[in-house]
């Protein structure tokens, strides 16, 4: 089923959390923002809108770090229920695309839950202070990839915060496959 996300809670304060990536090493919200901000994105393996867009995740995160934006993947769907989300089908993601941020894994949910993430891909662009200023996705794709010259709006919004702390008061909400919770 697919869901969007809700609109943009400005200013609302990022919750730490400590995870480990795909090569074991824990991360935690000082670990991994940037001296500009932090994006957190919440996404999976199986899911048809992140297989969609996710060389182009790789493109943009890349180009985000460059700009003094911290980059992370959070994975908190239930891997019981989806196997091509488990742990050892997550390193080989991450390996195969060359993740160029980390990719964590969430096993309880409880950041997942504390972030209110509803779908995969979910995007979450703080500031520099942790302050949440994008909530929207990152082009026109869908279940298909957009056009190749699609408007990069994660990209914009995300450059905008590292110039000036806050994100575009337009925001077009993500769609993606909604997170799968433990029964």
């Amino acid at each position: 089923m697919a869901l969007n996300t809700p609109v943009c809670d400005f200013g609302w304060q990022a919750v730490d959390f400590a995870l480990a990536d795909t090569s074991g090493a824990q991360h935690n919200l000082s670990t991994l923002r940037g001296a500009n901000g932090l994006l957190l994105m919440f996404i999976c393996n199986h899911c048809p809108y992140v297989k969609a867009i996710i060389d182009r995740i790789c493109r943009d995160a890349r180009e985000l770090q460059s700009l003094g934006i911290g980059v992370a993947a959070i994975m908190s769907n239930d891997p019981v229920e989806y196997p091509e989300d488990s742990f050892d089908n997550m390193r080989r993601v991450a390996k195969a695309l060359d993740f160029p941020f980390p990719y964590l894994y969430d096993p309880t949910q409880d950041v997942a839950r504390s972030y209110g993430a509803v779908c995969t891909p979910d995007f979450f662009g703080f500031n520099r202070d942790l302050a949440l200023q994008y909530r929207g996705r990152l082009d026109a794709s869908g279940r298909m990839p957009a056009l190749p010259d699609a408007r990069r709006e994660l990209v914009e919004a995300m450059r905008l915060v590292a110039v000036t702390g806050e994100g575009p008061a337009l925001q077009t909400p993500s769609i993606g496959c909604s997170i799968k919770w433990r029964h």
